[in-house]
């Protein structure tokens, strides 16, 4: 049963940025090796979308199912932890090279693991990276590092990992593309008179439960993992929409912004998620100290914190920490993501942007807070300008 077949089109949410996650069912069909069978329609997606000036992250499987068809006289199926993670490494370069061949943009691999996206110094390394390939037109690939992975520290299927890197480049929308068209009431598969859902508001215990396992010989992934990971993006105020990618037409319309399949709603706006979390999260006891210039600055909103507006550090924190922001007087005035330690801070006070790596010997960007990083708080007082003559 196609969900195209019974589902009306529906409108795509606006999008600027997007996540992809292409399953290992779309790569190695029938559970061979790479083909471009259906990767292709994809591709022409991805290059369609940055042509319209989008930008797409990528999440892609396929590197153990392209191991495993290079070495099927030897490999048997590499079920253990040490044979999917040699396979693993021998099949991402042509998965890869799929990828490059398919798009007319340059592709980077990029390979995250637990510490990446935990770490907080370590996610900020990461998103720093992924924004600057975006910003330089090239196509991230994303995968778990499976090579170096253990079980009990692994980040789990790539379906919550496209959710986690949705979170991480604060994307608009995440897109799973599988051989699954839909979510249904039932198992399309054996039941010929399921009914697809067109749309999710909210993933309630009974929608989850509705979800099987993978039909899939190559994935690792059901319409379970997909379902966890919409619920993860929606909470970041992410939307989610799933499709079949071996139906050429469904993935053409998602150039057009037509959407046939499942679309879940975000929990809440985006950065309302984000700046929700923000301002109520727990923060590092150290904090930056600004002078009443940057403090009208942050306070208006859509302002990063530049070192010559700081006049110093209280307390201890690390780069990536959340840390509270205050003026001369101690009031705070805004929370974020401090590029810098308190140390760092210390040195820079006072001082230019462009003196950063003067002034450190290196530098981890212009903004020591970034503005999608800063959440300022409502009940900030504005200090009065002061008016001399």
């Amino acid at each position: 049963m196609s969900a195209q077949a019974t589902l009306a089109g529906q409108p795509l949410p606006p999008w600027k940025r997007a996540v992809i996650k292409v399953g290992s069912n779309l790569l190695a069909a029938d559970g061979g090796g790479l083909t471009p069978r259906y990767a292709a329609a994809l591709a022409a997606f991805i290059d369609a979308s940055r042509a319209d000036g989008r930008q797409v992250v990528l999440v892609s499987s396929g590197a153990v199912a392209a191991g495993r068809a290079m070495l099927r006289a030897t490999a048997g199926e590499g079920h253990d932890l040490a044979a999917r993670q040699a396979l693993a490494a021998l099949g991402q370069a042509p998965m890869i090279a799929l990828w490059q061949s398919l798009v007319g943009q340059s592709v980077a691999q990029v390979l995250l693991a637990h510490d990446d996206v935990r770490n907080r110094r370590r996610y900020l390394n990461a998103r720093a990276t992924l924004r600057e390939l975006l910003a330089l037109g090239v196509l991230p690939v994303i995968n778990e590092n499976d090579t170096v992975s253990v079980d009990e520290l692994k980040l789990g299927d790539n379906d919550n990992l496209a959710a986690i890197v949705a979170v991480l480049v604060d994307a608009d929308l995440l897109l799973i593309a599988s051989d699954v068209d839909a979510l249904y009431n039932a198992d399309p598969r054996r039941h010929p008179g399921a009914v697809p859902f067109a749309r999710i508001a909210s993933l309630t215990p009974q929608i989850m439960a509705m979800a099987g396992g993978s039909g899939s010989t190559v994935g690792t992934g059901g319409m379970r993992t997909k379902l966890q990971a919409a619920a993860r993006a929606a909470a970041a105020g992410i939307p989610t929409a799933l499709f079949s990618g071996r139906v050429e037409s469904t993935v053409a319309a998602l150039q057009r912004g037509v959407l046939h399949g499942t679309l879940v709603d975000a929990a809440g706006e985006r950065m309302h998620a984000r700046k929700h979390w923000l301002r109520h999260a727990p923060a590092a006891p150290g904090s930056i100290r600004i002078d009443d210039g940057a403090a009208r600055a942050l306070a208006g909103g859509g302002a990063s914190l530049l070192p010559g507006g700081m006049t110093g550090a209280d307390g201890e924190f690390h780069r990536g920490d959340l840390v509270e922001i205050r003026d001369a007087a101690g009031q705070v005035v805004a929370r974020g993501l401090s590029q810098y330690s308190a140390a760092e801070v210390r040195r820079l006070a006072g001082h230019h942007s462009r003196d950063i790596e003067t002034v450190l010997g290196y530098s981890y960007g212009h903004e020591v807070v970034h503005r999608d990083d800063m959440a300022t708080l409502a009940t900030y007082a504005t200090p009065p300008q002061t008016v001399s003559g």
